[in-house]
């Protein structure tokens, strides 16, 4: 297992879409060693494979206290209820905006020996779920800002 250093916004790893895991090798099995360790640190509640610099779709997260992966998950359920509050991003170093997500998610996916993954949660762990799997799609919470909210963002990515 390794501490992974965190790929930051401009790095175009975070703008690709992830390829599906398609065979669990001792690379995957590290992968997954790597993002557990990785995420298991205080602020820290998800950390998608290519913010590692792996274009893998796979996932960890970290939420009061429960620590856990999937392999190629994907969103299943997502209410219709939304919740507004700020979000923030380890590609996206000391920012955090409105960004409006689901109250509820639901992502299902693989474990290492092949058997479903169901992680659900509400508020902050469907918000977490969420945010990983844009990060798996190319995409990050800054891209669903809303427009004058963006306009800020950006120009604070450039202040710093």
């Amino acid at each position: 297992m390794a501490f992974r250093d965190i790929r930051v916004i401009g790095d175009p790893v975070l703008r690709t879409p992830c390829a599906p895991v398609t065979v669990v090798d001792d690379r995957v099995r590290a992968l997954v060693d790597d993002l557990l360790e990785t995420v298991d640190h205080d602020g820290r509640a998800g950390l998608a494979a290519n913010q590692i610099g792996v274009g893998l779709r796979a996932f960890s997260w970290n939420i009061d206290g429960d620590v856990g992966y999937v392999l190629n998950p994907t969103i299943v359920e997502l209410s219709e209820e939304v919740q507004d509050g700020d979000e923030g991003c380890l590609s996206v170093p000391s920012l955090w905006f409105p960004t409006a997500r689901a109250w509820y998610a639901r992502v299902v996916g693989t474990d290492l020996d092949g058997g479903e993954v169901v992680v659900e949660g509400e508020e902050l762990m469907a918000r977490c779920l969420q945010h990983e799997v844009d990060h798996l799609d190319g995409m990050l919470y800054i891209d669903r800002l809303e427009r004058s909210v963006r306009k800020k963002a950006m120009r604070a990515l450039r202040d710093l």
